[in-house]
C-alpha cells in the first residue's frame, strides 16, 4: 500500500506520514499512550482518555473477567502482540494502549505502527509484555478500539488514493456513531482526508430542509444568515437543481453542495460556478467512480461511507508461546 497522504484538519498542507512508523516505548516511567509528536491531534486529553477506556472495560465487564480470573494466576506475566491479518491504516493506538495501562500500570508496550501509518498483512501494531490477566481482560476493548478506527482509516485511504492528483478533497460527514464523532473524524484525518464540521454549531450549511423551511427563498436564507452573523461567516448551500446552482451562486454562497448529481451535471454546475465559489459533491459515491467525479470539476467530494460503510480491520492479540 502506498503511504498516504494527510490534509490538515482545516484543509492545510499536504504532508507525508511514513515517518510515523518509528517504534515508540512505553513504560511506568517512559512514553504516554499519545505520541509525543502527535501531528494528527488525537482529541482526547489524558484524563478523557482514561474516562473513555475505563468506561469500555467496566462495560466488558474486564475488572471482572472470571474467566481469566479463574484459569490464569495473578503472578502470570507473558508476552503478546497485536497482529494485522489485513493490509491497512492504523488509528486508535492510545485507546489500545490505554485499555492494558488501565489494568496493568506496570505493562510495557512497544508501539511498532501508530496511527496514520501503513500496516501490511502479518505485521505487528504493537508488543505487549505485562501480566496474562491484564492482557486478556483488556483484549476485547484494545481490539474493538483499534478496529472500529483503523477501518475508517483504512476505507478513507482507499478513496483519498483514488483522488490523489486531481487537486480535489474528500470530506466526511456527520453521520457517525453518537458520542463517538470526535474519535471517528480523527480517524478519517489520520488517513489524509479532511474533515467538516464537527457539529451543527461550527458553520452554517443551508441544506434542503432549511429552505423548504424558509420558502425555497435561497436568496432570503442567505441574507438571515448573513444578517445573524457578520459577513466573514461561511456559507454553504445545498443545491437539489442546476437551476438553484446559479441562485445559490447570485446570493453569496461561499460552498455550493450537490448531491446525486450525473457527471454531465455535475460538469454543467462546475461550469456555472467558475471559481465564484467551492463546488463540493455528494452522494452514494463508490471508491471506484470517485476520480471521475474529481475530474467533473468536484474540488470537495463529501462521503458518508467513511464512516457509515467502513468494516473493522482485522487485527488479532496473539501470546506468545511460554
Amino acid at each position: 500500500m502506498e503511504t498516504p497522504q494527510r490534509f490538515d484538519e482545516r484543509g492545510g498542507e499536504e504532508r507525508r506520514i511514513g515517518d510515523r512508523r518509528r517504534s515508540r516505548t512505553i513504560t511506568p516511567h517512559l512514553g504516554t499512550p499519545i505520541a509525543a509528536d502527535d501531528r494528527l491531534g488525537f482529541p482526547l486529553r489524558s484524563h478523557e482518555l482514561d474516562a473513555r477506556v475505563r468506561e469500555a472495560l467496566s462495560e466488558d465487564g474486564a475488572f471482572g473477567d472470571v474467566t481469566t480470573i479463574a484459569c490464569i494466576r495473578s503472578d502470570r506475566r507473558a508476552h503478546a502482540a497485536i497482529i494485522a491479518r489485513a493490509a491497512g491504516v492504523i488509528s486508535g493506538v492510545p485507546l489500545a494502549v490505554c485499555a492494558f495501562r488501565l489494568l496493568d500500570p506496570d505493562v510495557a508496550i512497544r508501539v511498532d505502527v501508530d496511527d496514520g501509518a501503513p500496516v501490511t498483512a502479518g505485521g505487528a501494531v504493537m508488543r505487549i509484555t505485562g501480566l496474562a490477566r491484564a492482557m486478556l481482560s483488556a483484549e476485547r476493548v484494545a481490539l474493538n478500539f483499534l478496529q472500529r478506527l483503523s477501518g475508517i482509516s483504512t476505507l478513507t485511504a482507499r478513496y483519498v488514493d483514488a483522488i490523489r492528483g486531481t487537486g480535489a478533497a474528500i470530506v466526511d460527514t456527520r453521520k457517525t456513531i453518537p458520542g463517538f464523532r470526535a474519535l471517528e473524524k480523527y480517524a478519517v484525518r489520520a488517513a489524509g482526508a479532511t474533515n467538516d464540521r464537527l457539529s451543527l454549531a461550527e458553520t452554517v450549511v443551508i441544506k434542503d430542509n432549511h429552505l423548504a423551511a424558509a420558502g425555497r427563498d435561497i436568496a432570503f436564507a442567505v441574507r438571515r444568515v448573513r444578517e445573524y452573523f457578520d459577513h466573514s461567516v461561511r456559507v454553504e448551500v445545498e443545491c437539489t437543481s442546476v437551476r438553484q446552482v446559479g441562485a445559490a451562486l447570485d446570493a453569496g454562497a461561499d460552498i455550493i453542495l450537490i448531491d446525486g448529481f450525473s457527471l454531465d451535471q455535475i460538469r454543467d454546475c462546475a461550469e456555472i460556478v467558475a471559481g465564484r465559489a467551492a463546488l463540493e459533491v455528494s452522494g452514494p459515491l463508490g471508491v471506484d467512480g470517485i476520480r471521475a467525479v474529481a475530474n467533473a470539476g468536484a474540488q470537495r467530494v463529501s462521503v458518508a461511507a467513511l464512516t457509515q460503510a467502513a468494516q473493522p480491520l482485522d487485527l488479532t492479540l496473539t501470546l506468545e508461546p511460554s
